[in-house]
């Protein structure tokens, strides 16, 4: 039975390195934790906090993150593999690069991120806020971000191909300078008031 850690304060906490395997915390403080390097495997994190903790080069996979919170966070050269960051807010954090495979997004906070050429390829965006987001060079191929915040996001040079966009996302995203197919190049074009025949 798995071991289910509860409103733990871990701030501060030196943790780098360490293999996490089928742990769980709930509402646990990871407040500037120095996470480089963590691995975990199965694990779970609900509502935790880890505002400006370090987990530069950490490998997660089939691990949970719902409804956490990340301000000031390093991220930079984390991997994310068969995750779910479902809910989870992203402020000012570094992200670049992170790894993200098969991952589900769906309801993520990323306002404003920087994630210039990152892979998101196939991933689930659903309902994420991307307000303001730089996505300049990303792949974001069959991509779904059905209800994504789109306004005020920078997709010169993104590659959306296959990627499905709601009606919302095609009226305030602005896609010039992407590269989309030409099922998403017509409804873009009608959403924006074009007639097409």
């Amino acid at each position: 039975m798995d071991i289910i850690e509860a409103d733990e304060d871990y701030s501060d906490a030196v943790l780098a390195g360490q293999r996490w395997e089928g742990r769980s915390f709930v509402r646990c403080d990871f407040t500037e934790a120095d996470l480089r390097g963590l691995v975990t495997s199965g694990c779970s994190f609900t509502e935790c906090r880890f505002d400006r903790a370090d987990l530069g080069g950490s490998a997660h996979t089939a691990t949970a993150f719902r409804s956490c919170r990340f301000d000031r966070a390093v991220l930079a050269s984390a991997s994310f593999r068969s995750c779910t960051l479902l809910g989870s807010t992203f402020v000012d954090c570094g992200l670049r690069p992170i790894s993200l495979e098969e991952t589900d997004l769906t309801l993520v906070g990323l306002s404003r991120a920087l994630l210039r050429k990152a892979s998101l390829r196939g991933l689930r965006l659903r309902e994420a806020n991307l307000e303001g987001a730089d996505l300049r060079d990303a792949d974001l191929r069959d991509a779904d971000l059905t209800g994504a915040r789109l306004r005020e996001c920078r997709f010169e040079g993104a590659d959306l191909r296959g990627a499905r966009l709601g009606a919302d996302g095609l009226v305030a995203g602005d896609l010039r300078g992407a590269r989309v197919d030409p099922g998403t190049a017509v409804a873009y074009a009608a959403a924006h008031g074009l007639r097409v025949d």
